[in-house]
């Protein structure tokens, strides 16, 4: 089975988006040499202290450059999200945030350099210099010391002791960065000051960097937020750790909201307004209703069971390229385990909709009847097969190449979607591997489960 032409169109369109995204990002970096270049006075004379004060004001240009990159990509800007896929997105803002952090502590440590070389005194005096010689140090000095607590606190070690909710807010005060050092870089910086050609442009990227945000992380969202007027219907708990909430609201269906997606909810409750997560629906929606079903996974998951009828939902969306147009093969597998339940039932309902040969594989460490397998069960003709119980009971891993093989025989003929816990999905994909399917067969997207 081809894929339909309204379905090429977009994988064409996407494939077209991330290498034009790609293009705009290269295209950005060699502007900011240019700038750089052309500002540079050609009488100056090359000394190794002018060289290291030139190249600290170009890691500072590229650094600021880079930083605004970093927030246009989780912007939410529509565009963006539709050609890449928001993990990707997002994985390229952490990318970037390496470069960022390399280039910030680059320019400082230059132009201290710079400083010393020119003065012959020590480091400690050359910044002390640096600090009180240029405008508007103090508040760049401020937004430099938010930009490396965010950048370390990002690192694996440091991110695995703090909490989400710390990790979140931390990295909403990069906006306070942003501001605070913006102001340094027109005064201070030589390739701005005396170019107003330069510094308008310079000026366009903040500006265009504010609107964006402004635009789909506030103004956009608070719209649909009173369009919606999204509130908890009801919670179920599904066992296994699992629950279910159910969310109410008019013109749900005007979400656009395809199966495997996800979206960001904040839940006006104590506890939960504070950030946002995101979470795949597990129910697209249908009669003014729609679900999410959760993983107890962390504090605020835990929580979510005990989330109220009428309270307020706020929420952006829908993301991800998880979704049944990502396929092409008539036979599709879906594997499934924990929280990956939730999207992996919408996209069966889907897949079985279209005409779809669907199979799905259900593992569950409990013996436990698994969380909507009657759902699943009704889903005909879906193939089900639950593996239940740990893989101490079961003697083997049953997601390893040989009983996966044995229980999908026709499997190397599938495309096939992986949705569950990070550990089962690396033993999934080599077991994949070793049973002849190639990577482009295989979709898994980390954001589309619920956590």
């Amino acid at each position: 089975m081809t894929a339909p032409a309204a379905v090429r169109r977009r994988r064409h369109s996407a494939r077209s988006g991330r290498l034009l995204l790609r293009a705009l990002l290269v295209a950005g970096i060699i502007g900011v040499l240019a700038e750089w270049w052309f500002a540079t006075p050609s009488s100056l004379t090359f000394t190794p202290a002018s060289t290291a004060t030139s190249l600290g004001e170009l890691s500072g240009m590229a650094g600021a450059f880079l930083v605004c990159a970093q927030v246009l990509l989780i912007a939410r800007v529509p565009w963006f999200e539709r050609a890449v896929g928001m993990d990707r997105l997002v994985s390229w803002h952490r990318t970037l945030g390496s470069s960022v952090l390399f280039l910030i502590l680059s320019h400082v440590l230059l132009m201290v350099l710079g400083v010393q070389l020119l003065t012959s005194g020590t480091p400690w005096a050359a910044t002390a210099a640096v600090l009180t010689s240029y405008p508007d140090m103090f508040t760049a000095l401020i937004g430099t010391m938010l930009f490396l607590v965010i950048g370390i606190s990002s690192a694996r070690i440091p991110r695995g002791k703090i909490s989400y909710e710390t990790w979140y807010w931390l990295h909403v005060t990069a906006y306070v960065a942003v501001f605070l050092t913006f102001f340094h870089e027109l005064s201070a910086g030589v390739h701005f000051v005396n170019n107003p050609v330069n510094r308008a442009v310079w000026i366009a990227l903040y500006l265009a960097t504010a609107s964006a945000v402004l635009t789909w992380r506030f103004i956009l969202p608070a719209a649909a937020a009173w369009k919606h007027r999204m509130v908890v219907s009801h919670v179920v708990d599904e066992g296994n750790g699992l629950s279910s909430i159910w969310l109410a609201g008019p013109y749900l269906d005007e979400l656009g909201v395809r199966a495997g997606q996800f979206m960001m909810f904040r839940f006006i409750s104590v506890g939960h307004m504070l950030t946002a997560h995101p979470f795949s629906l597990s129910r697209l929606p249908a009669d003014g209703l729609m679900r999410i079903t959760v993983g107890a996974l962390g504090d605020h998951s835990i929580r979510m069971r005990h989330l109220k009828p009428g309270t307020a939902v706020l929420a952006e969306g829908p993301f991800g390229h998880f979704t049944p147009e990502a396929s092409r093969r008539p036979k599709v597998l879906l594997i499934a385990g924990g929280a990956g339940i939730g999207p992996m039932r919408a996209l069966a309902e889907s897949l079985v909709n279209e005409g779809r040969n669907v199979v799905m594989v259900y593992r569950s460490t409990s013996k436990e009847r698994p969380a909507l397998e009657s759902e699943l069960r009704a889903l005909h003709p879906l193939v089900l097969h639950t593996v239940l119980g740990s893989r101490a009971e079961l003697g083997h891993d049953p997601l390893a190449a040989r009983p996966l093989g044995r229980l999908v025989k026709d499997i190397s003929e599938r495309e096939v979607y992986v949705c569950g816990p990070l550990g089962m999905a690396h033993t999934v994909e080599e077991s994949l591997s070793r049973l002849g399917v190639s990577k482009r067969m295989i979709h898994r997207e980390i954001l589309s489960m619920g956590h």
